[in-house]
């Protein structure tokens, strides 16, 4: 039998690692919510790494700014790049 594969919402994710983070057991918060050892850790080490979980706006906001920045560089690069290569193409007529 297949295990059903659970969502979790950013807003979880937050307080449970919230929880770690005030002196809760590793063991104790995987038992009590019934969590995956390593999806747990991966959760830690996104919060620790960004001061969010995903897309939750938690912790430091500059991080979080600084993250969507990034983010947004790196599409317009890309647009840019897909607009140069257009127009080689399109002008070579």
């Amino acid at each position: 039998m297949s295990k059903i594969r659970r969502r979790f919402t950013d807003e979880f994710k937050s307080r449970i690692v919230k929880l770690y983070e005030n002196g809760k057991p590793k063991k104790d918060i995987i038992k009590e919510y019934n969590l995956n050892p390593s999806t747990f850790n991966n959760w830690i080490k996104i919060y620790q790494k960004m001061g969010v979980c995903r897309r939750y706006k938690t912790g430091n906001p500059e991080k979080y700014e600084l993250i969507e920045l990034q983010k947004e560089n790196q599409r317009l690069q890309l647009e840019n790049y897909i607009l140069k290569e257009a127009a080689l193409i399109l002008g070579r007529k």
